[in-house]
C-alpha cells in the first residue's frame, strides 16, 4: 500500500506564533500573549507565576509574531508555490469572543479566519482548523481560573457552535485541542492554570483535562451535527518513550510513561476512563468531577481521527538519578547515547516515528494525522541571499522515509502529513525566532528586529519536489 492520491502534504502553524495583531479589530489578550521571550517564560509555562498582563521590563515576541495577519494573502501564496494540499492553522479564541463569554461574537475576527479559509481554497488548500491551540481568553482565567472551573466547557461550545456555523463548507477537519496531554506539563499553557502555593496541582491538572475531555467530546458532537462532512480529530503530543535499559524496572517505567499521555487519547478514541488511569487517580486519592451526563457524552462521541505531533522519541528508567538528561518539547527524559542532537539537544529519532505510529495505529484502529514534525535549527543567510539547510532536508527526509515504511510496509492508514513551521514562526518553548523550523525563512531575530522580508529556503524546493511526487522523489 503506496500512500494515496488524497494523501494530505502540507504544513501547520499557530495563530499565537504567526499573527501578531494582538491587539487589532477587537482583539483581546489571551495566556499565550503573555509568554516574555527569555528565563520567566518556562516558569510562566507551569504556572507558576501569576503574570497576567504585560510587564513593561519583558519583550514578548507574541505581540508582533511575523505578522501573518496582514501578510497571510503573500505567505498563503507561497504556500501554494510548494505544493500544500493542506495547512494547519489555529483560530485564536480572543479574536471571536474577546473576553471568551460574551453574547455575540466579534464580526471582524469571523470576518479574518473566512477570508484566510477563503484563500487557502483558491490554491486549493484543504484548512485543517485548531480549535484551541494554546490560547485561554484572559478574562476566562481571571473570572473561572482556566479550565478547573466547568464553567469553561459553556464557553467553549458557543465558540465552538459559532466557528462551525460560520464556517461550514470551508473547514472540514477540526482539532479540537493541541496537544491535549500537555495540561500534565505546561498547565498555564495547556489549560489556562495559574498554581497557588496551597493548592494541589494533580487534582487541577485533572479536573481541568476532565472538562477539556468533555468539551472535546461536545465539539465532536456538534461538528457532526452541523455538517456530516465534518472529521474531527484529537491531538497529541507523541513520541514513542524507551526503557534506558533492558531490566524490566525501566521497560516499565517507560510503558507508564507512555500510558500517562495515552490516557487523553484513550477517552477521545474509545469514549471511557481506561481501568489503569482510574486505578492511580483512586490510589493518589484525584477525583473526577464526573457529572450526569458526561459518561454517554463520552461514550457517543468519540474522534474521527487520531492527530499527533513527532519530534524526537524519550527515554526513562525506574532510577532517573545521575544519569544525562536530554532536551525535547518539555518532556525531559534521559539522554539516548543512541541518537544524535539538533541544536537545541532534542534527540533526532526518524525510526521513533515509524514506532509511534505503528503503536497508535495498532492501539486505536482509527485513522493517524501527522500534523506536527520538524526541525529547529540555525539558519544563515549565505551572501548571494541563499538559505543551505541541508540539515533540515536530511531530517524531514528520513522522517517521510520512516512515514512511508509505516504505510506501505505496516498498513498503517494516513491522512498526511504537516511539516511544523513551514514557516518561520516564534517558537512555542523558548519564544525564539532563532530556532527556525520553516522552509521559509523570515528576516526577524529573537528581539524582534528585522524587516520581516519572506525568503525561500533549500528545503523550499525540496519539498515542492516532494509532495509535486506524491513522495517519491526525497533527493
Amino acid at each position: 500500500m503506496s500512500l494515496s492520491e488524497h494523501f494530505l502534504w502540507g504544513g501547520a502553524i499557530a495563530s499565537n506564533q504567526c499573527e501578531g495583531a494582538y491587539n487589532e479589530d477587537g482583539r483581546k489578550l489571551a495566556s499565550v500573549d503573555l509568554l516574555p521571550y527569555g528565563n520567566e517564560r518556562f516558569k510562566i509555562c507551569q504556572g507558576n507565576i501569576k503574570d497576567l498582563d504585560f510587564n513593561e521590563e519583558e519583550y514578548y515576541p507574541g505581540k508582533v509574531a511575523i505578522d501573518f495577519y496582514h501578510r497571510y494573502k503573500a505567505d498563503i501564496k507561497l504556500f501554494a508555490e510548494m505544493g500544500f494540499k493542506a495547512l494547519r492553522l489555529s483560530i485564536a479564541w480572543t479574536r471571536i469572543f474577546p473576553n471568551g463569554d460574551e453574547e455575540e461574537p466579534n464580526e471582524k475576527g469571523l470576518l479574518f479566519y473566512e477570508k484566510v479559509f477563503k484563500e487557502c481554497k483558491k490554491y486549493g488548500i484543504e484548512p485543517i482548523v485548531t480549535i484551541v491551540h494554546f490560547d485561554t481568553p484572559i478574562a476566562l482565567i481571571q473570572k473561572f481560573g482556566g479550565w478547573r472551573n466547568r464553567e469553561m466547557i459553556v464557553c467553549y461550545e458557543k465558540y465552538v457552535k459559532t466557528i462551525m456555523s460560520r464556517y461550514k463548507g470551508l473547514v472540514h477537519y477540526w482539532l479540537t485541542f493541541n496537544e491535549i496531554n500537555m495540561v500534565l506539563h505546561l498547565p498555564y499553557v495547556g489549560a489556562g492554570l495559574v498554581i497557588e502555593e496551597e493548592e494541589e496541582i494533580k487534582q487541577i491538572q485533572y479536573t481541568a483535562a476532565h472538562h477539556m475531555l468533555v468539551a472535546s467530546a461536545l465539539a465532536t458532537k456538534i461538528a457532526h451535527k452541523i455538517d456530516c462532512e465534518n472529521k474531527v480529530g484529537c491531538m497529541l503530543a507523541a513520541g514513542q518513550t524507551y526503557p534506558l535499559t533492558s531490566k524490566p524496572e525501566d521497560v516499565f517505567a517507560a510503558y507508564e510513561m507512555d500510558r500517562e499521555n495515552y490516557f487523553f487519547i484513550d477517552i477521545q478514541s474509545r469514549g471511557e476512563y481506561p481501568a489503569y488511569i482510574l486505578k492511580k487517580l483512586e490510589r493518589e486519592k484525584i477525583m473526577i468531577p464526573f457529572e450526569k451526563d458526561d459518561y454517554e457524552l463520552l461514550k457517543t462521541n468519540t474522534v474521527d481521527f487520531i492527530s499527533f505531533s513527532y519530534y524526537t522519541s524519550r527515554c526513562t528508567a525506574e532510577n532517573t538519578q545521575g544519569n544525562k538528561k536530554t532536551a525535547g518539547n518539555v518532556f525531559a527524559g534521559l539522554r539516548n547515547l543512541n541518537l544524535p542532537v539538533s541544536d537545541w539537544g532534542w534527540q533526532i529519532d526518524s525510526l521513533g516515528l515509524r514506532i509511534t505510529l505503528n503503536t497508535l495505529y495498532e492501539r486505536y484502529q482509527k485513522p493517524l494525522f501527522i500534523v506536527e514534525n520538524g526541525l529547529g535549527a540555525k539558519d544563515k543567510v549565505e551572501l548571494d541571499g541563499s538559505i543551505q539547510d541541508d540539515y533540515r532536508i536530511d531530517y524531514l527526509k528520513k522522517h517521510i522515509q520512516a512515514m512511508k515504511i509505516a504505510v506501505e510496509l505496516d498498513g498503517v492508514e494516513l491522512l498526511g502529513y504537516l511539516a511544523w513551521g513551514c514557516i518561520d514562526l516564534i517558537s512555542a518553548s523558548t519564544g525564539e525566532m532563532s530556532k527556525r523550523y520553516g522552509m521559509i525563512y523570515v528576516d526577524k531575530d529573537d528581539m524582534g528586529n528585522g524587516t520581516l522580508e519572506r525568503r525561500r529556503k533549500k528545503s523550499f524546493y525540496w519539498y515542492q519536489k516532494v509532495i509535486e511526487s506524491n513522495g517519491e522523489d526525497l533527493r
